[in-house]
């Protein structure tokens, strides 16, 4: 039935594409007969097949071959091979963010959409983490860097990963391949292309892989960031004659799988920690950190603090990382030639269902957790539908495009984080170990307090009240928590390339999107001693001796604002946006081998709703005070993110030599920014003040900084050069080369939205600094060489392939202990490969020098200490936080069997 809801619109009304032009990476035996030179590759960057050195963008090409080499099978191996790109990932694979010149989307929330829009077979994906995924056989990737505002179906303010497979051809052939690696891992794969007559062609490929966790949880025995997944893609390709094509595809993957586990940064990892990692003694100086005597005396291991790179973890007992993802979708390409024209249409139903279990806190200790129950989730359900028709005119002076897109997808995000089973007794001895009660200190006692003196006045009572009842929030919060959201949005776009004369083009495009998205949600809720709390001390708040205690047993009480106040009720909101968008390039060929070009483009990303109960209050106070959850609905919302970017390059490709050349500056208003400061996760959209703020942006308090809505501009300015080669000195040897500086920075004063609103004071460190995972300097380089063996057919196989990394901070707060050093990344494959690569066997490695490095950094959750001297900026500004991190992947190496028929 999906296959025909599909295929029929787009069959019946016979809308088509021109079938996109196959990239010519030919095998290497094919080279060998030829003289030195590059492959010619053909991309469809500009919505037409045009050959890659003709395109007047900045655009890298990875063909069949290349990702093969260096051993790719989702997005993440294209770091090595593009180096504007950086692919990485925290808390679950959906999290995954792609950035482009130092610019992404942290993908922790799903309602931020993704500023690297991905596309696979001209198909958007709702996230740019659904692509951390096994893909199939693949033709090509394209990443567009830059704005992409006109073309493709979903607006994207920093780029495109365009993600082509391989489809079936009218001969039988196929393919199996069987690898075996360290961690035990293995991965089958395989495809088989099938003529079904002189009309219809098949291809079926499929995937299969599994392998243990790269850390173990000695606590639950049992691996995390393990893999166990498979991947079916099936396609059927119908061309009754020259003019008509018609080619659907289906697929599905499986994931079950383990992840993703994370350990305390030390000060072997970043001297930026000193001694927060450390015990205090006695417990109220400054010689280490209260909090961690409060988490050792709960029975966490101290060896978790001190244990560097070290893959250790110490999960509390009974919680799992254990989660399943299922991802599937069928779509129906039609090319039809009506005569001077194509006609396309692209026509697709995706259905994406993710959910994680975790324990929350990163901790033995029982602080916060995700049931994996399948009750902490994302699911997207989208239908979209893409209409082109291009063609040319005036005796071909104009090529042009115009088309229509429309999508309608359901998301829905449900949460069941709850308060551990230990949560109470670590929240108050959070605050009695941090304060002029550390004299009372015992863990092992109610409310962890050795004794109950006076200490309160008339409040005294209340006060201690409250402390017993926080020591009871233990599995407490979320029953479920349900957010809905539709969007709706259309688009309509042209873009047009004027042949002014025969070396100069003139590019024009334009494209109006209208967004709509509905949301509501329902909560479920039993944290009763939130409401208790606030009802009991919430008058105490503004008195000068007593505010504090009673922030903080409420603040912890209702962290998060996880209240039974909430359970049952359900809010709802809308928004709408339209926009328009585009671009104009000129581009000039003073020769045949060498294009000059200059562009402007307008990029967008939609504005939406930020699907977290902690961002519509305090939790200080009761929603009651503030009219009702669904009176302040509205701060849930954040504004679209605009780029304007301008860009000049040049383009060589002459015999065995290309290069390209782009510089470039984009600058960015509402700059999206998801940031977990410890506790919650805070939405902002950055954007600059052209008069200064005299530091007040920079400093704790959120009643300052604050600037004229008139004075507000752009607040991200990336800013930067490119540089890409590739090199074919003799048949069998080919060399790839890739720079990228990029000087991606907040302005020096900020603000946090369009109205001038003060920054949030957790971000206090962004004025002026580069941004998070933003290196300014980018080094790739490959060389694969491929000599005869004799005259028997046979050929060898050594590739080699790096990618340096500069300095950078991991964490979108910038807080120093998230800094990560420079870094160079290796991977290599050698082998041999039988006449015409009919069979070959390699040898392989990734990370092949075992490099250790974070891929995020951040605020271990609620652990924190109280703030004190030494513990105050600039080396600590996050007070006595501690941090953890996710660690990239270890060095891993095996064998590869690959047969081809």
């Amino acid at each position: 039935m999906m296959l025909a809801a599909v295929a029929a619109p787009a069959l019946v009304i016979a809308l088509a594409v021109p079938a996109h032009a196959q990239g010519t990476a030919p095998d290497a035996s094919a080279q060998d007969d030829q003289a030195p030179s590059n492959d010619e590759i053909v991309v469809t960057a500009q919505g037409r097949a045009q050959v890659l050195a003709d395109v007047p963008l900045a655009v890298s090409a990875v063909s069949e071959q290349q990702l093969s080499l260096t051993g790719a099978s989702d997005i993440r191996q294209l770091n090595q091979l593009a180096p504007s790109l950086l692919v990485s990932s925290t808390g679950s694979e959906a999290n995954g963010s792609a950035r482009i010149r130092g610019i992404g989307t942290v993908g922790d929330n799903p309602g931020l959409e993704s500023s690297v829009a991905v596309f696979i077979d001209g198909v958007y994906r709702s996230r740019s983490g659904i692509g951390l995924s096994e893909l199939g056989e693949i033709e090509r990737v394209e990443v567009l860097r830059g704005p992409q505002g006109t073309l493709f179906g979903r607006n994207a303010s920093a780029g495109i990963l365009n993600i082509v497979s391989k489809k079936p051809s009218f001969e039988f052939g196929g393919n199996v391949e069987a690898t075996y690696g360290n961690y035990d891992y293995i991965r089958l794969a395989g495809a088989v292309n099938v003529p079904l007559g002189e009309t219809v062609a098949g291809r079926v490929d499929a995937t299969f892989v599994r392998r243990d966790g790269f850390y173990h949880d000695v606590t639950n025995d049992t691996d995390i960031n393990d893999r166990n997944r498979y991947f079916v893609r099936a396609q059927l390709l119908f061309e009754p004659n020259s003019d008509l094509s018609v080619r659907i595809i289906g697929d599905y993957t499986h994931r079950d799988e383990t992840c993703c586990g994370a350990t305390f940064v030390d000060n072997s990892v970043n001297p930026y920690i000193g001694n927060l990692n450390e015990v205090a003694s006695p417990i109220s100086s400054t010689t280490g950190n209260n909090i961690v005597n409060v988490l050792r005396d709960l029975g966490q291991p101290l060896a978790a603090l001190h244990q560097g790179y070290d893959r250790t973890l110490y999960v509390s007992k009974g919680r799992s990382y254990d989660g399943v993802t299922e991802d599937k979708g069928i779509s129906a390409e039609v090319d039809w030639n009506i005569g001077g024209a194509n006609l396309t249409s692209i026509t697709a139903y995706r259905d994406y269902d993710s959910d994680q279990g975790s324990d929350t806190d990163y901790s033995a200790v029982d602080i916060l957790y995700r049931k994996a129950d399948g009750n902490s989730a994302r699911r997207f359900k989208t239908f979209s539908q893409e209409l082109r028709l291009q063609g040319t005119t005036f005796g071909d002076k104009l090529d042009w495009l115009v088309g229509a897109y429309y999508a309608n997808e359901d998301l829905t995000v449900t949460d069941n984080l709850r308060f551990g089973t230990q949560y109470g007794r670590f929240a108050t001895c959070r605050i009695v170990s941090g304060g002029g009660l550390a004299a009372l200190y015992s863990p092992t006692s109610a409310g962890c307090l050795a004794a109950r003196p006076a200490l309160f006045g008339a409040a005294t009572a209340l006060v201690y009240n409250g402390f017993d009842t926080l020591d009871g929030v233990n599995d407490k919060g979320s029953t479920l928590d349900v957010y809905k959201q539709n969007s709706r949005n259309y688009a309509f776009f042209t873009h047009n390339i004027f042949h002014v004369t025969s070396n100069v083009d003139l590019t024009v495009g334009v494209r109006y999107t209208n967004e709509r998205k509905k949301f509501n949600a329902t909560f479920g809720n039993d944290n009763t001693a939130c409401v208790a709390l606030q009802n009991s001390l919430g008058s105490f708040l503004t008195n000068a001796q007593l505010g504090a205690v009673a922030g903080g047993l409420i603040g912890l009480g209702c962290q998060g604002n996880a209240t039974s106040e909430l359970n049952g009720v359900s809010i709802h909101d809308q928004r709408s946006e339209h926009k328009f968008t585009g671009t104009g390039i000129l581009s000039f060929k003073p020769t045949d081998d060498l294009m000059l070009y200059g562009s402007w483009s307008r990029g967008y990303k939609a504005g939406g709703f930020n699907l977290d109960r902690s961002a519509l209050k305090s939790p200080l106070v009761s929603f009651a005070s503030v009219g009702g959850a669904q009176a302040v609905v509205k701060n849930l919302q954040f504004d679209p993110e605009i780029v304007t970017s301008i860009e000049f390059g040049a383009k060589y490709s002459r015999g065995p030599l290309n290069i390209s050349v782009a510089a470039f500056q984009e600058d960015f208003r509402n700059f999206q920014l998801n940031t977990f400061n410890g506790s919650v996760f805070i939405v902002q959209t950055i954007n600059g003040c052209t008069s200064s703020l005299n530091g007040a942006d920079r400093d704790t308090s959120a009643a300052t900084g604050a600037c004229a809505a008139g004075d507000v501009g752009w607040g991200v300015r990336s800013r930067g050069v490119e540089v890409e080669a590739s090199l074919v000195p003799a048949r069998d040897f080919r060399v790839n080369l890739g720079l990228t500086y990029s000087n991606t920075r907040y302005r020096d004063d900020l603000v946090g939205n369009k109205s001038g609103a003060a920054l949030d004071p957790a971000l206090r460190k962004l004025p002026g600094d580069n941004l998070s995972n933003a290196p300014e300097v980018v080094v790739t380089a490959s060389a694969a060489w491929t000599p005869e063996l004799g005259s028997s057919g046979l050929s060898g196989l050594f590739y080699v392939d790096s990618r340096l990394t500069d300095d950078y901070n991991t964490g979108s707060d910038l807080f120093p202990q998230k800094e990560q050093d420079s870094y160079v990344l290796v991977n290599g494959r050698i082998g041999i490969r039988g006449p015409d690569q009919k069979w070959a066997v390699e040898f392989w490695a990734q990370n092949l020098f075992n490099k250790d490095y974070a891929q995020v950094a951040f605020n271990t959750p609620f652990q924190a200490g109280t703030t004190a001297a030494p513990f105050t900026d600039p080396q600590y500004p996050g007070g006595r936080q501690l941090f953890s991190q996710y660690l990239a992947e270890p060095r891993t190496y095996g064998i590869t069997g690959r047969f081809r028929f």
